[in-house]
């Protein structure tokens, strides 16, 4: 009697598994190749420069200038009881700094003046109130009628060009102020407009003879 031994047949491969293990190292090379062509370029890259800061706004403009020790010349004209009152309590509440422009000694008149940076942007309180001509003409002195006042911040200014730079006074206020911007500072109107917030908390408005630009 024969005795037969039953063999087992081996298992056929799994034709899907073959064909996924194909494909994911036809895959694996080439991305090894470039892996590592990334990385020997970037050894031999050269350190690049780092990009320069963008300037923004109208102080990253300038290059601020070295402010001297010396105190900036200004008048400061004897002011009756009310209008120093007023003044006080305007430059009381002047900030230390103007965006980048530190504060400076005055040569007079501290409780009426203030000066920050180089050249310095002035400010006077208690100066000549401008009056509006009565012609469109005009005449020496008075404010055109024809001018286009700034309202800013709930202040009115008249800005007035002179050689040195551009003058604004404000037209509706009690005690009349005046910022004096140097020529060279950009955007000089929004330079003047640092300080209606402290005349307009301090220095009340005008109840009469407010132009008409100003309303």
């Amino acid at each position: 009697m024969l005795d037969l031994e039953t063999r087992e047949e081996p298992a056929a491969p799994d034709r899907t598994t073959r064909t996924a293990a194909l494909w994911a190292t036809v895959v694996a090379i080439p991305v090894a190749v470039l892996v590592g062509f990334l990385v020997f370029t970037q050894v031999l890259r050269p350190d690049e420069p780092a990009a320069a800061p963008t300037a923004a706004g109208p102080s990253a403009a300038r290059t601020p200038a070295t402010v001297p020790d010396t105190p900036v010349p200004m008048a400061a004209p004897r002011l009756s009881g009310r209008t120093a009152q007023v003044c006080q309590a305007v430059t009381s509440r002047l900030p230390e700094t103007v965006r980048d422009l530190p504060a400076r000694a005055v040569s007079a008149g501290p409780r009426q003046n203030a000066a920050w940076g180089e050249p310095p942007i002035t400010l006077a309180c208690g100066v000549p109130q401008p009056a509006m001509c009565a012609t469109v003409d005009g005449g020496a002195g008075c404010v055109p009628l024809d001018t286009e006042l700034l309202n800013m911040n709930g202040v009115c200014w008249y800005a007035r060009q002179d050689p040195a730079g551009p003058v604004f006074t404000t037209m509706d206020r009690d005690v009349p102020v005046q910022v004096t911007v140097p020529a060279g500072y950009a955007q000089a109107a929004q330079w003047a407009n640092e300080f209606s917030d402290p005349v307009a908390a301090q220095d009340r408005s005008r109840t009469a003879g407010v132009p008409s630009g100003c309303v």
